[in-house]
């Protein structure tokens, strides 16, 4: 059997080609060495057939197989060592490989640097666009208003395209329609192109979502909202003088019960000075003595007008006397300067609705029919004679007119028909005067021709029984009165207006009823907003802004060093500070002051009496004092000597609020500030600086790239004015951001509103001041927020670019 087995295995090898052992395969050694050296001798080697026909081996052959395999490569190996330049092959091998090594763990370095950049970028995009994850919400009252605020406006992170190209007007009226836009006017202005619109999708999805520009009042208009929100709050903790305060806020609002009350409380107060002839009734009065009453208990001036301040003259370094000033009167007559006979005269097309208010007045205080144009012609025509003795401010600055210099007793003998001692002293009683006093005239030839037209008139005795200088008294005291009367009054006064082209609105009468309270309690409202004033954060701000300031001066490029050192000298005297009272008054102070005075519910003809005499208080209170008292009203900073004051109404709600985000503070109130600072301290830098001109230039030319991009093609170069104006607006943002970049440093923690890392919640909020009105409005030739556009094309604080996709890119215009 087995014999059998062995004959079969033969017969078969004998009958397949001859297959080469394991030993007998070419290494990969020797295969490379045979390639390098082809000149060496090989040694002989077997025909070797396809591996087609290779035979299948039992498992017997395979340790045979393992130790011929090794034997063979013992061999060949030993072989390879002894054939010369081996070594130096090797070692080339070894550094190749080597080398190779090295670049693939230098890639991988890189690699991994790149990763962790890009990690870091996106960590950093992230946090941008959802600080929410880092920055820690506001949640007070006012932020939440002010988030409101922030989500109906226009956000020009998110619409590039739409916040800088349109006006404020939420209507966006055309120049077709009659509306007038920023900038048109000037020849060439992209606003006066007709040309479509590039992106009427973009307008089309505006109007699909309802996006209407929020309209920010202006700041005297925030104000008097503020101190409306202030006297219609309930405390029950409010002193007497403060309750006085509300209450004839309440009664000036009340218009049905002055609409009952009519036009009687008026002809009783005639009554009281003695009648009038228009009536049929008049005790001929004494034309001083009336006047003098006038004066004192319901603060009308006829004939001329009364101030209290000081004389810019006086050379005295610090001086805080003030002087009685002595003015022209506001006519009630409506006139035109003449700038070729340099007189007033009054037109016919004026005085014929002027003819009928008065005629309407008459008969609404029930003046009899027969005489009503006897006595109308006489007042028109002595109030022409005033008209025209009198002159406008700018032709009285150009004649050196202002602040004239003389004592009562010399104004006595210039214009004698007025008893001015005795008139002076009832309109400031208690103080005494003398003929000694100083005054200030501002319009001598108006004082002494007005004097001259009394005396005149005085002497007519054919219209003696009909004293028209009475009328003409009363008719002013009437205007005086009017805020008090009933709608009739109003409703003449405000078609007489519209008929000499007035086109202003009629103020809301809650806006009218806070001026009037303010012109009585001021103290009390001072008290009031000072309360609520949060004066640690409004220091900090005015200090941060005011050394931003000065550190802008120095990165000017001046035209000489001598006006570099002249502003440097008089910034750096200036002392900034929060414009407060000094000697506080507590409320038992305020309730004392105000102790005088009743307040009525339902007669506010009788608290508008006594606010008047509350005027008179105040006139004689400023005369007498050395300090100036804040001005309530006041909204932008002022000098008096060596202090830059900022007013307490500067702080308040939509510009700032203690609970505000810091980024939101000096993003719109800080920015406002810095303007107003530029404007104060700098009026004449064009001419001071070459950075005016360049700075103006290249914001300019950032707006007209995306403009001409627009489709709006028209280019002109900016006035002088134009370029100082950008160059004060683009400054003031550049100031703002760095004193609120100052401010981190000293504090490092800010709140957010919307979710808003800090620059962008600064930059925006700073963009809803577009529709803010100032007076140099006229000189910007662009919306203030478009500054929001270079400032992020330009650095690298923003956290997105402000670009519209169908505009070509702006990285090659400059940084300005």
């Amino acid at each position: 059997m087995g014999n059998t087995e062995d004959a079969t295995r033969w017969r078969n090898r004998a009958t397949l080609p001859h297959m080469p052992r394991m030993s007998e395969i070419p290494t990969e050694l020797e295969l490379q060495i045979s390639v390098q050296t082809p000149a060496q001798p090989q040694p002989e080697r077997q025909l070797q057939s396809p591996l087609l026909f290779y035979p299948q081996l039992s498992i017997q052959d395979l340790p045979e197989l393992q130790q011929d395999q090794q034997t063979q490569l013992q061999s060949e190996l030993q072989l390879s060592e002894s054939q010369p330049g081996y070594q130096n092959r090797a070692e080339s091998v070894w550094l190749t490989r080597r080398v190779l090594l090295l670049l693939l763990l230098g890639f991988s370095l890189c690699a991994a640097t790149l990763g962790v950049m890009y990690y870091m970028h996106q960590n950093l995009q992230n946090r941008s666009s959802n600080p929410a994850q880092t920055e820690t919400s506001c949640l007070s009252p006012a932020c939440q208003r002010a988030s409101v605020h922030l989500t109906m406006s226009v956000d020009p992170f998110k619409q590039p395209c739409d916040y800088f190209l349109f006006t404020c007007s939420s209507d966006r009226l055309s120049a077709d329609s009659g509306g007038r836009q920023r900038g048109q006017g000037i020849p060439g202005h992209p606003q006066n192109q007709k040309e479509k619109n590039v992106w009427p999708e973009q307008d089309r999805e505006r109007e699909d979502r309802g996006l209407r520009e929020e309209k920010i009042p202006d700041r005297k208009t925030t104000l008097l909202q503020y101190l409306r929100e202030i006297l219609e709050s309930n405390s029950g903790s409010d002193g007497t003088a403060v309750q006085k305060a509300k209450g004839f806020y309440r009664s000036c609002l009340d218009t049905k019960s002055i609409e009952t009350a009519g036009v009687e409380p008026f002809l009783s107060l005639i009554q009281k000075l003695g009648g009038w002839a228009v009536s049929g009734q008049w005790n001929e009065t004494d034309f001083n003595s009336t006047l003098s009453v006038l004066m004192r208990d319901y603060s009308t001036f006829p004939f001329f007008n009364l101030y209290v301040g000081r004389d810019p003259n006086d050379t005295i370094h610090g001086t805080m006397k003030r002087y009685i000033q002595i003015d022209q009167p506001d006519l009630l007559i409506p006139i035109e300067w003449s700038s070729k006979t340099h007189k007033s005269q009054a037109k016919t097309q004026t005085l014929r609705p002027f003819l009928a208010s008065c005629q309407r007045y008459l008969e609404l205080l029930g003046a009899r029919p027969s005489s009503i144009m006897s006595h109308v012609g006489m007042f028109i025509a002595l109030s022409s004679e005033f008209a025209v003795a009198a002159s406008p401010l700018h032709y009285r600055l150009s004649k050196g007119q202002l602040y004239h210099r003389m004592t009562i007793k010399q104004l006595q003998s210039q214009a004698p028909a007025i008893d001015w001692l005795s008139c002076l002293q009832a309109a400031f009683h208690p103080l005494s005067l003398t003929e000694d006093e100083p005054v200030l005239l501002h319009n001598l030839p108006y004082i002494v021709d007005m004097s001259r037209i009394i005396v005149r008139w005085l002497n007519r005795h054919e219209i003696s029984t009909s004293s028209p200088l009475h009328t003409y008294m009363v008719f002013n005291l009437l205007h005086t009165m009017m805020p008090a009367l009933d709608s009739r009054f109003s409703e003449t006064a405000n078609n007489l207006s519209m008929s000499l082209g007035n086109t202003e609105e009629v103020a809301p009468r809650w806006k009218q009823c806070v001026l009037e309270t303010e012109r009585g309690f001021d103290s009390v409202l001072r008290d009031m907003l000072s309360e609520r004033m949060a004066h640690r954060e409004a220091e900090e701000i005015i200090q941060n802004i005011f050394s931003s300031f000065k550190s802008k001066l120095h990165e000017l490029k001046w035209t000489d060093q001598n006006s570099l050192q002249r502003v440097l000298s008089k910034v750096h005297s200036l002392h900034p500070r929060l414009w407060t009272t000094k000697e506080k008054l507590n409320e038992t102070d305020l309730d004392l002051l105000f102790s005088k005075v009743t307040v009525t519910t339902n007669s506010f003809f009788s608290n508008y009496i006594q606010l008047l005499s509350l005027w008179q208080k105040r006139r004689t209170q400023l005369l007498s004092q050395r300090t100036e008292e804040p001005d309530i009203l006041s909204v932008t900073p002022s000098l008096q000597d060596d202090e830059l004051l900022f007013p307490v109404g500067m702080f308040v709600p939509p510009f700032f609020h203690p609970t505000y985000p810091r980024a939101m503070n000096y993003g719109v109130l800080g920015f406002l500030m810095t303007r107003d600072i530029l404007h104060m301290l700098l009026p004449d830098i064009y001419s001071q600086s070459d950075t005016v001109h360049a700075v103006g230039e290249c914001v300019w030319a950032h707006y007209l790239a995306v403009a001409e991009n627009a489709g709006k093609g028209g280019v002109f170069s900016l006035s002088a004015l134009q370029q100082q104006e950008v160059w004060v607006q683009y400054s003031a943002l550049q100031i703002a951001l760095q004193a609120y970049h100052q401010s981190l440093k000293n504090h490092s923690s800010d709140t957010s509103i919307s979710g808003l890392s800090h620059t962008r919640l600064f930059l925006t909020s700073f963009s809803l001041l577009k529709c803010d009105s100032d007076p140099y409005r006229e000189f910007m030739p662009l919306e203030p927020p478009f500054l929001v556009t270079v400032i992020c094309a330009t650095t690298d604080l923003c956290p997105t670019q402000l670009q519209c996709t169908s505009k070509t890119q702006q990285h090659s215009l400059k940084k300005c």
